[in-house]
């Protein structure tokens, strides 16, 4: 398989295994590229991308617009307050007035869940969803899945914790969909509060008790709690969070195997995991961020390929 069978990157659910193991495999190339002492390749040479980003991120935005620029595309650079747009037709408005300047494909990050979706269905470009509200993070669980990969050899039979704030994570669902296509085994632990009701129908094993899925997993992949997105209390205090569900060293060296330790970031350090476990050997947390420019070059270039082929 040569293409992607979808021709915008919406969501992991919309992916088939093919799909990722050719993003992967692509990935591979690029991060071979970058690299080289020249980082660039001219692949999307003819091509306009547009970064649409309605809601805050440095790590994600800077993520793409260096991928962007090490295949050689020409890139717009859009930031807009939430409250800037309020309504799927301003949306649509905003997105049509950039495509009168001939733009291919629009990165876009979104407060609203399935704003995506909805632009894809209203514009004539291809999206990339950059993260949409509590929703989905397609691009976050490709490099960690690829992150994992290139640590373990493969993610089949694997077992991957996912711990923390599930229930307002998009890198959560996008995670949890991702590996589970890979063979991999999904666990989420967290305080009750913070897990969503039904989550086993996802089939994913749910755990209350850290250090049970520790001992249980290969791979821990820590999330930070998302207070921007609290509009109350979900647990009584922050110490009484760390004491229960952040990771420190002593806790890590105590367990019977050695494990992986993952953050999408960015971290709170000493709340979700402490400073020498994010520092530490097990931890593979800027291997992620160098992975995610590889990996998004290689989500770009095969999404860009498409429209390449259509035009000739």
């Amino acid at each position: 398989m040569s293409e992607l069978s979808v021709d915008h990157l919406l969501g992991i659910k919309d992916l088939t295994k093919e799909d990722i193991h050719l993003i992967h495999t692509t990935a591979d190339q690029f991060k071979e590229v970058i690299n080289r002492p020249i980082k660039k390749v001219p692949s999307l040479r003819d091509i306009t991308i547009a970064n649409l980003f309605f809601e805050n991120s440095t790590r994600t935005k800077l993520s793409f617009e260096l991928a962007e620029k090490r295949l050689s595309a020409d890139v717009i650079n859009f930031s807009a307050s939430q409250s800037s747009v309020k309504k799927g037709e301003t949306l649509v408005d905003t997105v049509n007035n950039i495509l009168a300047m001939k733009v291919d494909i629009v990165v876009m990050r979104h407060p609203n869940p399935g704003a995506g979706v909805f632009l894809s269905k209203h514009v004539d470009a291809r999206i990339v969803n950059a993260g949409d509200g509590a929703h989905e993070h397609p691009t976050q669980a490709l490099l960690d899945s690829y992150s994992i990969r290139e640590k373990l050899g493969t993610l089949e039979g694997k077992k991957v914790v996912i711990v923390g704030d599930i229930l307002h994570s998009r890198v959560a669902l996008s995670n949890i969909y991702c590996l589970q296509k890979l063979g991999a085994e999904v666990m989420v632990c967290g305080p009750a509060t913070l897990i969503p009701t039904h989550i086993e129908s996802l089939g994913v094993k749910v755990e209350f008790n850290l250090r049970k899925a520790l001992e249980w997993c290969d791979v821990a992949n820590m999330l930070r709690v998302q207070n921007e997105r609290m509009d109350i209390s979900y647990f009584p205090s922050v110490r009484e969070y760390v004491q229960q569900y952040g990771v420190n060293k002593e806790l890590l060296d105590s367990l019977k195997k050695k494990i992986v330790i993952m953050h999408p970031g960015p971290i709170n350090r000493g709340v979700e995991i402490t400073s020498d476990v994010a520092d530490s050997d097990q931890s593979i947390i800027l291997n992620q961020v160098e992975n995610g420019v590889a990996v998004r070059m290689a989500v770009l270039y095969l999404i860009a390929s498409k429209i390449q082929r259509n035009n000739d």
